[in-house]
């Protein structure tokens, strides 16, 4: 008896011990411990993603403004610079007429606030004005660059915030943290991000009315009309952004059609289907007129002489689109871009033409390896799962179509005509966390340190950038060319090496790509090409793309001298005996 009593004392109804049940008083049980640190978190949870998201654009927005001000104009930043002075102040749509203005006009938001002088009336060519603008007015190139940049890095982190929404609205908060997390870290949207050009704000208006058309499955009447404001937008900034149109459209349809429900008639889902497929295509006309409008309230259009004549199929859609004038004509000026021959470099390979599948390979280099490896198991997961398999349509197949068709194109020069793919992708990519395994979660927060940890080390170069099996930044033009490494941006660079490092050196030939005036940044360099190899001695400063694809004198020369320094991984200087 006694033996049982002193089993009572020390053992309760589970078998543990008595004394586990027991607590001093005052004394908190650890369950209930647990139980408050989750509710403090879950109080807490609302400002820690706030703060989470500002960090990532934070970082961004350090990434971008940091680059921007230490690099010179690129090939077609001076031309869009210079258009969107003479929309604001002349109301002429003459120049840079194969792209449409709203993307322009973006940037004329920041160069008007630069106050740069520009005498009316200028009559010479788009290039022309820029070099006008930039280095002949009396102007400081750095300022009036940087108030025009400024614009674009901005929509770029507002586009960040869609990213997030569109993910968290498929994944939920932390969904939406891994996607922003990608956007923020792509080197090629840092980089494409931070300059006057029109490739982000294309993409990003493109993904908005994605985004906006999936909202619209659920509530169409607000967000439909919003979608044909965002795809008139994409439309009105670039043109290669025509071929999502009809997917657009149909996702319209779709999303009207399932907003409806099973219990409505079938031939009024159809009805109100086609209705907003209609109303969203009217939206988007009417965004696209109101930018023409918006330059010139009178449309003074005359055709330039270059416009080239455009037959077949071609032909008959740039008649039936209902667009201005100017439009068209730009459209026509494209196809005949298109029509010309280019030099394409991949791999070490020169070649004349286009490949099909250098966009591909170009992603492939350029793009971090976490990030590659997001992008396929995300898009593997959003095909696989079933409550996801409705956002394909909407995440998936829009980038693919803009992907199809720019590979068809006859311009191998950079991923910026693919940009549209980190964008959509970096979406996908956190559908991973859909399988709510513990694996999956470290497993996405391992690749995307990885992702961030390879973007980092690239800072300040991102343009150049190029993954680790690629053999990173300094290697990158070794296998690719043009905007994707060399974009005459590291011309200020070049001058403060040669400045620092080679003061003496009084020999200085240049053979710089770009739209930059070297002499305005106090490189007087001649052109070795001009005289006799015989006589080219001393310091040889030549672009990576131009050495990309160097033959004749040029080749000669670069064979017979040393590579002794890099800058920014664009250009390269020699010594010539």
């Amino acid at each position: 008896m006694r033996d049982d009593q002193q089993s009572l004392l020390t053992a309760g109804d589970d078998g543990r011990p008595a004394s586990a049940g027991i607590r001093a008083p005052g004394r908190p049980s650890p369950e209930r411990n647990g139980a408050r640190r989750w509710a403090r978190l879950r109080r807490h949870r609302r400002p820690l993603l706030v703060a989470a998201v500002v960090a990532l654009l934070a970082q961004m927005a350090f990434a971008m403004v940091t680059t921007a001000v230490q690099q010179t104009p690129t090939i077609d930043e001076p031309v869009y610079v210079g258009t969107s002075v003479v929309y604001v102040r002349e109301h002429s749509l003459r120049f840079n007429p194969e792209h449409p203005p709203l993307g322009k006009l973006i940037i004329a938001t920041g160069t008007v606030l630069a106050h740069p002088r520009l005498e009316p009336g200028f009559r010479g060519d788009q290039g022309r004005l820029g070099r006008r603008l930039l280095y002949e007015s009396g102007n400081d190139p750095w300022r009036v660059m940087f108030w025009a940049r400024l614009p674009v890095m901005i929509t770029t982190l507002l586009f960040g915030l869609v990213v997030f929404a569109f993910a968290r609205d498929l994944i939920g908060a932390v969904g939406g943290l891994a996607a922003l997390a990608l956007y923020t870290f792509s080197p090629d949207l840092i980089t494409n991000g931070s300059l006057a050009t029109l490739d982000v704000p294309a993409a990003g208006f493109t993904v908005t009315a994605a985004w906006l058309m999936w909202r619209a499955r659920r509530r169409p009447l607000p967000y439909l009309p919003l979608a044909g404001l965002a795809s008139g937008a994409a439309v009105a900034t670039k043109m290669s952004t025509l071929p999502a149109v009809p997917v657009l459209l149909a996702l319209a349809a779709w999303s009207s059609w399932h907003a409806k429900g099973s219990a409505a008639p079938r031939s009024r889902r159809v009805a109100h289907a086609l209705l907003a497929s209609a109303g969203v295509a009217v939206v988007l006309v009417g965004v696209v007129w109101a930018a023409y409008l918006a330059v010139d309230p009178r449309l003074r259009w005359s055709a330039p002489a270059n416009v080239p004549a455009v037959h077949g199929l071609r032909a008959l859609l740039i008649d039936w689109l209902p667009f201005p004038d100017a439009y068209r004509d730009g459209m026509r000026i494209q196809f005949g871009f298109e029509s010309a021959t280019w030099h394409g470099y991949l791999f070490g390979r020169l070649y004349t033409g286009s490949l099909w599948y250098y966009l591909p390979a170009a992603l492939l280099v350029k793009t971090p390896l976490g990030m590659s490896a997001l992008w396929l198991c995300g898009a593997l997961t959003l095909m696989a799962v079933p409550r996801l398999r409705a956002a394909v349509p909407y995440v998936l197949l829009p980038p693919a179509v803009l992907l199809a068709a720019a590979m068809q194109g006859s311009r191998d020069l950079g991923v910026r005509y693919a940009i549209f793919v980190p964008v959509f992708l970096a979406i996908a990519a956190a559908c991973v966390l859909a399988l709510r395994r513990r694996w999956s979660y470290a497993v996405t927060a391992a690749l995307i340190l990885f992702v961030a940890v390879s973007s980092l080390r690239t800072y300040p170069y991102y343009l150049p950038y190029s993954n680790e099996v690629f053999g990173g930044p300094a290697k990158t033009h070794l296998r690719l060319h043009d905007s994707n490494v060399d974009w005459g941006q590291d011309l200020g660079r070049l001058a403060d090496r040669l400045h620092e490092r080679y003061p003496d050196d009084r020999d200085v030939w240049l053979v710089y790509k770009g739209s930059g005036v070297p002499s305005w940044y106090g490189i007087h360099g001649r052109n070795p090409l001009k005289v006799p190899p015989s006589r080219v001695h001393g310091l040889l400063a030549v672009s990576d793309t131009s050495i990309a694809k160097a033959e004749g004198r040029l080749a000669e020369l670069i064979r017979t001298s040393r590579a002794i320094d890099d800058v920014g991984h664009s250009v390269t200087i020699f010594r010539r005996p």
